[in-house]
């Protein structure tokens, strides 16, 4: 189980395929009655495709991803995507971020430097906590054709593993919302050992 160094790099060729595959979306017609009544309203799905097509810059997302430190393990059967980022202080506590459904840890990328870094934006440096943000596993960059499907279940004792068995954290925070407080709310009930802390903006 040792991780390797991971960035991501989307080839051209299939970013060039979406586009191609966009332009030749088909929209039906809008359901009767208001608009969201009956599905999604065609008119906002048209907008969205444009903005994929002609406003959306995957490179720059791409590069805001990459700007962290990110690896991968072999765990449990897959290969475990994770953003790992040390704390700027004097005792960072380890907190793993778990994201949701439909999501993924370009959710955090915005807050990650305020948990790591807090004197950097006017806090208190022994608030410092190291980031451990994983793709679950089944989604985003945690996922491969054909590869094992996980539960909750599943998913918290692999999260668990990545930062005992891998990480070598005897002691760490949670904090999770929508599917990702199913996710940690497990992993507090299957490890209180371990469990510094829970924080959930979703109570499942």
């Amino acid at each position: 189980m040792t991780p390797t160094p991971f960035t991501l790099a989307i080839p051209d060729t299939v970013l060039a395929d979406l586009d191609a595959r966009l332009a030749l979306t088909r929209f039906p017609d809008q359901s009767p009655g208001e608009p969201w009544a009956y599905g999604t309203d065609v008119a906002f799905m048209q907008r969205m495709v444009a903005h994929w097509r002609g406003a959306f810059d995957w490179r720059q997302a791409e590069a805001a991803l990459n700007a962290f430190p990110q690896f991968r393990v072999p765990l449990d059967g897959i290969d475990l995507h994770y953003l790992h980022v040390p704390g700027q202080g004097p005792d960072p506590l380890p907190l793993l971020l778990c994201h949701g459904w439909p999501g993924s840890v370009f959710e955090f990328l915005d807050i990650i430097p305020r948990l790591t870094d807090p004197a950097r934006y006017g806090g208190d440096p022994a608030d410092a906590v190291t980031v451990i943000a994983p793709s679950l596993p089944g989604y985003g960059l945690s996922f491969a054709p054909g590869q094992r499907r996980f539960g909750v279940e599943e998913m918290a004792a692999t999260l668990a593993r990545l930062m005992t068995d891998v990480l070598g954290h005897d002691r760490f925070a949670l904090q999770g919302g929508d599917w990702g407080s199913f996710v940690t709310s497990r992993i507090a009930f299957d490890r209180p050992e371990c469990l510094a802390g829970l924080h959930l903006h979703m109570v499942p």
